[in-house]
């Protein structure tokens, strides 16, 4: 529903928190009977939440750590964390640019190539911990790595996007048909954004 905002502006209806409020039915649960756990495929996590696949987010001494957690940390495979052997000093620089140099100075260090290599070692690092290892690509780069994932031993492949189609069509190359890539894929898929 449209509001009038004032001379000639409009907006919708918003709401937050605040404005809705969940009404218990006549009946309710003890919460030592309710599980917020989730399976997909093999994995069972005891904590619905994601760790989001962004270096500002996931490490993978992140991943680690959330999977200790019963959470699922998913690793961006196309941050810097695959772009460079040492990238803590990277993060420090970028948080400590100045709003007005930060976009060109990242756009720089996002221009150094995905090495197939730091894939295959940063998988291997959060394998080796003993938890979930999940990596993420956009669908746009998953045709060129993923059988660089699949091999590293990733147990759940993410492919991540603002918008996620079931088939992605670029003039750059062929295009990628989620549905058939993740029938044929061996390994369990999360896509979305």
């Amino acid at each position: 529903m449209e509001i009038e905002l004032g001379r000639g502006k409009r907006g919708r209806r918003a709401y937050t928190f605040d404005d809705v409020a969940i009404v218990p039915t006549r009946r309710t649960r003890n919460p030592a009977d309710v599980s917020t756990s989730w399976t997909i495929d093999a994995f069972t996590f005891e904590t619905p939440i994601l760790g989001a696949p962004m270096d500002s987010v996931v490490s993978p001494e992140t991943a680690i750590a959330l999977g200790r957690m019963g959470v699922l940390g998913v690793l961006d495979l196309e941050g810097l964390w695959t772009r460079y052997e040492d990238p803590a000093p990277i993060l420090a620089e970028i948080a400590s640019l100045p709003a007005e140099s930060a976009t060109q100075r990242m756009q720089a260090l996002y221009a150094e190539p995905i090495k197939p290599e730091l894939i295959t070692q940063r998988i291997a690092e959060i394998r080796d911990a003993g938890v979930v290892a999940a990596g993420a690509l956009s669908p746009q780069r998953t045709a060129e790595h993923y059988e660089t994932v699949v091999n590293a031993g990733v147990d759940l492949f993410v492919i991540r996007g603002t918008t996620v189609s079931a088939e992605h069509v670029s003039s750059d190359g062929e295009s990628l048909n989620l549905k058939q890539f993740i029938y044929d894929l061996d390994v369990p898929v999360i896509v979305g954004g």
